[in-house]
């Protein structure tokens, strides 16, 4: 068996970013951008007031009351022909360009209006409520840079530096084959001695989740004649990954079947709890993990190694699953030689530290727990006991928005 940190630096090695497309803006979030996203304009493009209110000179109301005479008026959208002179005023509103000749804004609340005349009950400073050229950027600034997966926000300020096409890294295509003849689709009948598939559609949402495109290769029942011709299917995909079959027992056809229809083998078995039989290879150009059949495992794993691969085709920074610090509320004994995942809950101590509580029990067949958890506290191997309040590493589902 070898170590977490080895399987994934494996795993990863030979994975390379996935080429670019282009594609609209609107269709943008979610994606992983390409190219740094340079501005085609200056924003605001003038001066602009940031009120309701007069454009003034600032030297005309350096003591009030005063009295101006109203000019004319700038609804956003339109402008000033004129220039503001000695006394004078424009009538001004919220992002419309700054009249020639004012350089500060009165609001309407510290004025009265008569006419054509207004009186300034309160002074502003040269500049007040102006938002001068430029103040978010200016045209050839870099908004975003590449390697950056876009969120809401992003479409907003791409759109606003005008670019109505973006560059984006290809969507990973993702070939998935559950194994086993014990397993039937939800609705399907299910026989004495079946049970229902739940891990080729959690995974196929997973890869949704994490920004790929998944392909259901269907179930491959356990013969090797059916599981090559299923994952015939995943030529020309990106990633391809399978669940069971990949343990030790003599119905686990995984390693042979595909070894003989050209899947060379990098490594299986890996040091984790769950997840030990984790294998991964080439199967034909394409990069393939063999997930273990116990629903939990399996996705276990695939927050550990599945979704930094999806990282590193997309472009994305790929180190492994993040993790954070957390209280133990409750005390854990030693550990052996494999890593353990624990699924736990988080909860707000009185102090305001996060506090994290492991389920008694942790069968990696219970998905009910999986659907439960917040995160998973790691354990190293031939970790010590350990004592209720000491912290701890985990890794908060959470932070990966959409998979958990």
């Amino acid at each position: 068996m070898i170590s977490v940190e080895e399987a994934l630096s494996r795993l990863l090695a030979p994975l390379k970013p996935l080429g670019a497309e282009q594609i609209p803006v609107s269709e943008a979030f979610g994606r992983v951008l390409a190219e740094d996203i340079v501005s085609r304009r200056t924003q605001p493009p003038w001066d602009v007031s940031a009120m309701d209110g007069y454009a003034v000179r600032a030297a005309d109301v350096a003591s009030v009351p005063a009295k101006l005479k109203v000019i004319g008026a700038v609804p956003a959208g339109s402008g000033f022909e004129g220039t503001v002179g000695p006394g004078e005023a424009v009538r001004i509103f919220t992002g419309a360009p700054l009249a020639r000749g004012s350089d500060t804004i009165v609001i309407q609340e510290d004025t009265d209006r008569d006419g054509d005349w207004v009186t300034v009950k309160e002074g502003a400073a040269k500049g007040t409520y102006v938002r001068p050229a430029g103040l978010d950027f200016a045209t050839g600034d870099v908004g975003l840079r590449a390697g950056r997966r876009i969120t809401v926000r992003d479409i907003g300020l791409i759109a606003a530096m005008n670019r109505p096409w973006v560059m984006v890294r290809r969507r990973p295509r993702v070939a998935i084959l559950p194994t086993g003849d014990e397993v039937v689709m939800p609705g399907d009948p299910v026989g004495a001695n079946q049970i229902v598939s739940s891990n080729g559609l959690a995974l196929g949402a997973f890869v949704l989740a994490a920004g790929g495109i998944p392909i259901q290769l269907g179930i491959a029942a356990d013969d090797a004649g059916s599981l090559q011709r299923l994952a015939e299917g995943a030529r020309g995909a990106d990633l391809l990954l399978t669940t069971g079959g990949a343990s030790v027992g003599e119905h686990d056809l995984v390693r042979g079947a595909l070894g003989d229809a050209g899947l060379a083998l990098d490594f299986w078995q890996i040091a984790m709890r769950p997840g030990k039989p984790l294998m991964v290879g080439r199967f034909h150009e394409t990069t393939m993990i063999g997930l273990p059949g116990n629903p939990v495992s399996s996705l276990v794993c695939a927050v550990l190694f599945a979704k930094p691969a999806l990282e590193r085709l997309l472009g994305l920074d790929a180190t492994g699953a993040a993790t954070v610090q957390a209280r133990l509320a409750v005390p854990l004994g030693a550990n052996d030689r494999r890593q353990d995942y624990l699924r736990a809950t988080l909860s707000r101590a009185r102090d305001g530290t996060m506090e994290v509580t492991p389920f008694k029990k942790q069968d990696s067949s219970m998905l009910s727990l999986l659907a439960r958890a917040d995160c998973l506290v790691i354990r190293k191997p031939h970790a010590p006991a350990i004592a209720a309040g000491e912290m701890v590493e985990i890794v908060d589902l959470a932070s990966a928005p959409g998979l958990f």
